[in-house]
């Protein structure tokens, strides 16, 4: 049986900067017609997107999707930023929102990318990052860089 590769559409490449991912689930997503059409021209941004929950149910908030100017249907100005719903299984959704009532996580989305023909995204358990863990972050970024370049000279 042949393993299909996953087909990446777009990543929230400010995710790994700004938080610490402790878990990550796979989520499916409810779509339109149209939604599906402008992800397949790439016309999504989730990087300023952000997940809640609502009666034991999450939500993607604040992702744009862009509507195709050969789309037909009228007036995209609400549908641009509706909340879309996430669909988990109801375990995992029950460890998430005991997660984050216990350790205060946070919920973001990391990536959005192709499953055959389902469009799904990546979601992370996460934790805001301070100003010096960030730095802290790039110190070990540099030394690990260093090292490999030490490494690769030597042959080791």
């Amino acid at each position: 049986m042949l393993k299909k590769k996953k087909i990446i559409i777009t990543t929230n490449k400010k995710a790994k900067f700004n938080f610490s991912i402790k878990k990550f689930f796979t989520a499916g997503i409810v779509l339109h017609g149209w939604e599906i059409k402008s992800i397949r021209q790439g016309k999504i941004n989730i990087s300023n997107s952000y997940i809640v929950s609502r009666s034991f149910e999450l939500y993607l908030f604040n992702c744009n999707i862009e509507p195709l100017k050969t789309t037909n249907l009228f007036n995209f100005s609400n549908e641009k930023n509706r909340n879309i719903k996430l669909l988990l299984l109801k375990k995992e959704i029950n460890f998430i929102l005991k997660e984050i009532k216990k350790f205060k996580y946070t919920l973001i989305p990391i990536s959005l990318f192709w499953k055959r023909s389902l469009c799904k995204i990546k979601i992370g358990l996460a934790k805001g990052k301070n100003l010096y863990d960030k730095r802290q972050d790039k110190k070990n970024k540099i030394i690990k860089r260093e090292l490999y370049r030490i490494s690769k000279k030597f042959k080791i």
